[in-house]
Parts: C-alpha cells; sequence; structure tokens
C-alpha cells in the first residue's frame, strides 16, 4: 500500500500467467488486443467490456485515450502513459462512472511482459486510488474480486496470444 495523489491510502493488486509466446509477439498481440474479447466475464463487481469507443486506428501511443464501456452500464476513459515495447505498457483509468465510482478514484494500471523459458510472463497490475478511506473499501474484498477478474481474463489473453 502507497499514499495516493489524493491523500489516501492506494493498494496494489496484480497477476501474471505465463505463455507459450515469444516476448515480442506477446506484445504486439497484447496491445492490440480487442478489450471486450479479454475482458467477456463478470465476476463479482467487476462486469464485462461490452465496447470500446474513440479508440484511435493506431492504439499504441503515450497520450492516447479511449472509452471503456462495461456491461453494467458504467464507463470509464483508459490513457495510455508509457509504452515499452516488448516490456508492456502502463496506462491511466479515470472518468470513472458506474457502480464503482463511489469507491475508485483512478486506477494506475500496468501489463508487462518478461521473457521465462521459451515463452513470456504476461503480467497485470492496478494501483487503485480510492475515493472513500480504506475502511470503506475493503482492500481484502477489492483484492479477492480483482484476483478472479484477473484469472479469467489472464486465460482469455493466453488464448488470444496463441493464435496465429
Amino acid at each position: 500500500m502507497t499514499t495516493s495523489l489524493s491523500g489516501m491510502t492506494a493498494y496494489r493488486v496484480e497477476a501474471s500467467r505465463l505463455v507459450a509466446v515469444e516476448p515480442t509477439q506477446a506484445f504486439d498481440r497484447l496491445i492490440a488486443a480487442q478489450l471486450p474479447e479479454i475482458f467477456s466475464r463478470r465476476y463479482a463487481a467487476f462486469p464485462p467490456v461490452r465496447e470500446v469507443v474513440d479508440e484511435p486506428d493506431d492504439w499504441g501511443t503515450v497520450g492516447q485515450d479511449r472509452t471503456i464501456l462495461l456491461a453494467d452500464g458504467g464507463r470509464l476513459r483508459e490513457t495510455l502513459t508509457a509504452v515499452d515495447r516488448p516490456h508492456g505498457y502502463a496506462y491511466l483509468l479515470d472518468d470513472v462512472h458506474g457502480p464503482l465510482r463511489p469507491f475508485v478514484r483512478t486506477v494506475d494500471g500496468n501489463w508487462s511482459i518478461t521473457p521465462e523459458g521459451t515463452g513470456a510472463r504476461v503480467g497485470w497490475s492496478w494501483t487503485i486510488d480510492p475515493t472513500a478511506p480504506l475502511a470503506r473499501l475493503t482492500p481484502l474484498v477489492i483484492g479477492r474480486m480483482w484476483q478472479g477478474y484477473a484469472a479469467r481474463a489472464l486465460a482469455e489473453l493466453e488464448t488470444i496470444l496463441m493464435r496465429s
């Protein structure tokens, strides 16, 4: 846990999965992947991604943003904050609307690609800046829900990355 820009305690959740894909290829397929395909299923409070709008055709440059529409009617903006091919990229989720708005101010997200054996370890992390003190937004509960959401997303992502 760290102190966020809002002065509240931010907290980090992370997950990873080993995939049998060369790291550069994994990066290229990850950054080009369609979010509704990766995040196709709900897990507890985390809804599927229904659609992405306002996305540049050449997604992958720092400063670009897009709007993510969620199946529960929520939406948020994703802005690329760092791109380091083939090692990964970072993004900021903000302008949160929907059921998570009372709890989440922003999320600093990161996808990482690390060579491992003959493949790559794909890591995904969020550092969550809450809108409420942690007593209200129980990190343990949100963390467990996010872990389930991440496990499903990483399994879907592995299928996408393995396509030729």
